[in-house]
This record gives C-alpha cells, sequence and structure tokens, in this order.
C-alpha cells in the first residue's frame, strides 16, 4: 500500500470538516456581536440570550439526536444536520431583528451538536481499529482550527458594512464540503464491506460475530444487560469530569495571565486567544499520533493528572498574586462554549468584541449611541480595531517585582493544563463514548452522555463567580454577568445560601476534583487501542462487575487477545 485509500482520505475530510464546521460556528460570535449591538441597539440581557441561544439548540440536540441518529443512522443525520446549519447560517445572515437571530443561533446550535455526535460515531464505525483513534481525534483538531479560522475571518471582515452577515455565511462552506466527502462514502460498516479494496473498514464485523444484532431501548442503559449500566457509569463519568475540572471557567483568567506577565493592551489578548489555541492544535495533533500507540486510558491519566497539578499550581499562585477580574457583560458566556465537546475545544471567553458604547448599569437599558449623530457603523468598526483583540476584562496592574517568577509559573502553568486537556479530556472523551456501546444504542447513548455534558458546563459556569465570592460587589464580573444573575432572579431563596470559597480555594478544588478525576479513569476506564468495536463491546459483556483492578494492570492499560470469530455459513 504506497498511498491511502482514497475513501480513507473522504472519512479524513469528513472527520476533520465536521470539527472545523463546529469550531466555527461556536465562536464566529465573538466578532459578530459589536456591529450586532450598534445595528439593533442590543442591551447587554439581550447580547447575552443571542450567544446563549446557540447552547439551547445544543442541548436540545443532544435529548433528540440520539434517536435520530440510531432511528435514520448515521450518515443520513450528518447530512440532514448540515441542511439545518444552511438554513440557520441563511436565517443569521438575513435576519432584522432579535428574535430572527436567535432563532437562527438556536439552529445553528442544533445542528452542529447533532453532526458532532453523528460524526464520532460514523467516523469509529466505518474505519479500523488501527486507524480510529487518529481520526476520530481529528474533529477535535478540527474544531481548534475552525475557532482560530473564526478569529481570522472577524479580524478580515471587521471594516465591511454587514460584515457579521457574512461572518455567519461562511459558516455553510466547510459543511458543504464535509457534505459532498459523504456522497462518497458507504452509509455504514455493512455497505462499506463492499468497499475492502479500496478502503480498510470495521467490513461488518458486528454482523459476522452476531448475525441476530440485539435491540436496545433506552431504559437498557440503566440496567444490568450486557453490562450496559457499567458502560454507562464509564461515559457520564467522563463527560462529567472533563467539565468539573474547571477547565471553561480556567481559560476566562487567560488573558489576564498573559498581561500579568508583560504582554500590555491588545497583545495579550491576541497571545491568549491565538497563543493558547496554538497550543491545543499542537497538543491535539500529538494526541493523535499517541492515541492508538500509548492507548486512552494512558492518555486520560496523564492529561487528567497533568491538569490536577497544573489548576492547582495556578490556585496556588493566586494566593500570592491577585487575578480579580473576568468576563464583563459584552463578553461571551462560560456557558456557550463547549471545552470538551467533541469538544470543548474552549478558548478564552474574554475573547469579545470590545464595549465601545458604554451600557447603562440598567440592566434592561439598550446600549447608548457613540454619539448624537448616525454614523456608517463601518466607520465606528474601522476606528475600533479588530473585534478579537479587546478583552471584556478589568487589566490588572503592572506586577511587582518580586511577584514577576509567580506570574510566569502561572503562566506556565496554564500552558500546562491546556495542553493536558487537549490530549486527553480533550479528544479522548468523545473517542471512547463512541467505541464503548452497542451498535443499535450508540447514538442515544452518546447523546445521553452529551446532555450530561452541556448540562454540567453549564453549572460550572453559572456557579464559577459564586465560588470565587464576585456576586455581591457593584463593580465586579458577577454585575455584568447578566446569564448568572437570571438564575440568580429565578431562585433567590438559594441566594441566602451559597458559600463563597475564593478564586484560590475555586482553582484548588478542581485540582481536587482533577484527581478524583485519574482515579475514576484508573478503576473504571477500560483501554480499547486495538480493538474492534466487536471486541469492545464483547469484552464489556464478559465483565459483570466494572470496579476491578484487572481493567488497570498498567497506565497503558490492558492487551485483550483478539476474538477468533467463525465464518457464517
Amino acid at each position: 500500500m504506497g498511498h491511502a485509500p482514497p475513501l480513507l482520505l473522504l472519512c479524513v475530510s469528513v472527520s476533520f470538516l465536521g470539527g472545523l464546521t463546529f469550531g466555527y460556528e461556536l465562536t464566529v460570535i465573538s466578532g459578530a456581536l459589536l456591529p450586532l449591538q450598534l445595528d439593533f441597539g442590543l442591551s447587554c440581557l439581550e447580547q447575552e440570550l443571542l450567544v446563549g441561544s446557540l447552547l439551547l439548540g445544543a442541548l436540545l440536540a443532544s435529548m433528540v439526536g440520539g434517536f435520530l441518529i440510531d432511528r435514520y443512522g448515521r450518515k443520513k443525520t450528518i447530512l440532514g444536520s448540515n441542511l439545518v446549519l444552511l438554513a440557520g447560517s441563511l436565517n443569521l445572515g438575513l435576519a432584522g431583528s432579535l428574535a430572527w437571530l436567535i432563532l437562527g443561533r438556536s439552529v445553528a446550535g442544533f445542528a452542529i451538536s447533532l453532526s458532532s455526535m453523528a460524526c464520532c460515531i460514523y467516523v469509529s464505525e466505518l474505519v479500523e481499529a488501527q486507524r480510529r483513534g487518529v481520526l476520530v481525534s481529528l474533529y477535535e483538531a478540527g474544531i481548534t482550527v475552525g475557532i482560530l479560522l473564526s478569529y481570522a475571518v472577524n479580524y478580515t471582515l471587521a471594516g465591511h458594512p454587514w460584515g457579521w452577515r457574512q461572518m455567519f455565511g461562511w459558516a455553510a462552506a466547510p459543511a458543504l464540503l464535509q457534505s459532498l466527502s459523504l456522497l462518497f462514502l458507504p452509509a455504514d460498516a455493512d455497505e462499506a464491506a463492499a468497499h475492502k479494496d479500496l478502503i480498510p473498514l470495521q467490513g461488518g464485523e458486528v454482523s459476522k460475530l452476531d448475525l441476530t444484532v440485539p435491540r436496545y431501548s433506552f431504559l437498557d442503559l440503566f440496567r444490568a444487560r450486557d453490562n450496559m449500566r457499567s458502560r454507562t457509569t464509564v461515559g457520564l463519568g467522563l463527560v462529567l469530569f472533563q467539565q468539573l475540572t474547571g477547565q471553561p471557567n480556567l481559560l476566562c483568567y487567560a488573558s489576564t495571565i498573559f498581561h500579568s506577565v508583560g504582554f500590555q493592551g491588545d497583545s495579550s489578548a491576541v497571545l491568549a486567544s491565538v497563543g493558547l489555541g496554538t497550543v491545543k492544535v499542537v497538543a491535539t495533533l500529538i494526541a493523535m499520533g499517541l492515541v492508538d500507540r500509548a492507548g486512552r486510558r494512558a492518555l486520560l491519566l496523564a492529561g487528567c493528572a497533568l491538569m490536577a497539578l497544573s489548576v492547582s499550581g495556578i490556585g496556588l499562585v493566586s494566593f500570592a498574586i491577585s487575578m480579580d477580574s473576568g468576563p464583563s457583560c459584552l463578553t461571551m458566556p462560560n456557558s456557550t462554549r463547549l471545552p470538551g465537546l467533541p469538544g470543548d475545544s474552549a478558548l478564552p471567553s474574554g475573547i469579545s468584541p470590545s464595549p465601545l458604547p458604554t451600557p447603562s448599569k440598567n440592566h434592561g437599558e439598550k446600549v447608548s449611541s457613540i454619539s448624537g449623530q448616525s454614523k456608517p457603523h463601518s466607520a465606528v468598526w474601522a476606528s475600533t480595531g479588530p473585534p478579537f483583540w479587546a478583552l471584556g476584562t478589568v487589566a490588572p496592574t503592572r506586577p511587582a517585582g518580586e511577584h514577576v517568577l509567580l506570574h510566569w509559573t502561572a503562566l506556565l502553568c496554564m500552558m500546562i493544563f491546556v495542553s493536558a486537556f487537549s490530549f486527553g479530556f480533550g479528544p479522548v472523551t468523545w473517542l471512547v463514548l463512541s467505541e464503548i456501546y452497542p451498535m443499535k444504542i450508540r447514538g442515544r447513548a452518546f447523546a445521553f452522555c452529551n446532555s450530561f455534558n452541556w448540562t454540567a458546563n453549564l453549572f460550572i459556569s453559572l456557579s464559577f463567580l459564586d465560588l470565587i465570592g464576585q456576586s455581591s460587589k457593584g463593580d465586579t464580573p458577577k454585575e455584568h454577568f447578566k446569564f448568572s444573575r437570571i438564575v440568580d432572579s429565578l431562585l433567590p431563596p438559594l441566594q441566602k445560601r451559597r458559600g463563597t470559597i475564593g478564586l484560590s480555594w475555586t482553582f484548588l478544588l478542581y485540582g481536587l476534583t482533577a484527581i478524583l478525576g485519574v482515579g475514576f479513569i484508573y478503576l473504571f476506564v477500560p483501554e480499547t487501542k486495538g480493538q474492534s468495536l466487536a471486541e469492545i463491546d464483547q469484552q464489556f459483556q464478559r465483565r459483570r462487575f466494572m470496579l476491578s483492578f484487572d481493567w488497570a494492570q498498567s497506565l497503558a492499560g490492558i492487551q485483550y487477545s483478539p476474538i477468533e470469530v467463525p465464518e457464517a455459513p
């Protein structure tokens, strides 16, 4: 084999372009928000509703998407989600009111969430075991590249009249390319058996192992049948620890840390976004090279352990230096980012348009105009600079000489944390989820775990400012973080009972959670590298009790012997 099979290259494009679409759509709002604010006179609450509407659509997709994936198949679901994304992008590009913008963002969120689940499952089922880890992890790399691409597009279109319409419209390009690639690929592994001369595929192994493939109901996920309960424990544990380690919230302080070591003004924001984005791409590429060699367990254990050390380091450093800045009213809320979802690829949440018009302290008031005269928005954009250079954070003071080393230590810990997530939880969580469930319920099981991922992300995001003790200060991020205040207004009795532990202890709490995550992975998560999906399924069925040290014989994980399958008559 002197060259890659043509259909294998198509699988590569499907995985990468799917992630690219996800990452682009997720963060393109960062550059579009300021011109939208100027065109529609949006208040802070309206801006956050617009940004958060993508989350609502994604949550809905995680609730119903699994049934669509299992009912209509992976390929049809991806193609259908791309059509939905095209409709959402068209709606956003032509929107003339806030209601249409919110609708378009919700539709786009539904589409990218549904596509992300179907894409990971589709690729994992199609390719052979030795290449499954690389190709599924490629989706994560695509997400990060898509995020960086959105920043570049936002910068390029910043000075164009109605540039935000073009920003939203470009999301359709990778989705269309992915759809074209899908047209030349088989619908599933069984159909792929006819293409053995073109691509090394699973080749319908599931069919050969069991000609009468069992069917499952959704409730079987919680039953002992075929050890499904243990599989659900593994899936939920991974997505919850992925979020509870605080990865999205920690990145709120990325720009502050960059600024603290001497990068002033716009440069700190650029480095916090592009710099960390580059680190994530490199770390994800490393994960792609190791996931089928070192194994899933090794990457998860190493990544989670490094996350525990690095986030604890930031917590200890923050006892001595001040990092009291965070997202402003115009900053993209944490709850709209998907760190680990297929994804998570979160970058600093501080990447947002510069708040040129000063919003009123009154929650519901519209943002005042720049001046009493009407001016073309393009002229305003030209004077404000690129959309992703400005941060909605309070610039910290220059570090004192004795604290310089501590600031650089915090920056190093931040880099280690981002890298560890990007070669651990980031790509591997979704790879494992696409492997451990039986084929007939894989879509519903994946979506069920994904819904917990979104919910945990929302919970962690909304609790962060209360934990660090900034919920009652009039000039703190919480004053502007109106998305949290919506929840506060709905649950006033709980406000009095909320405790604050401060920024340092919050980071240390995340470190403790990461340590617990290491223990969970060591005890519960099996090694699946080099195994076909059918063999993984057989191994789970044979083990009736998950908590066994036999699952954790080494950091690289145990090696299963291949199952000999007699030829079907």
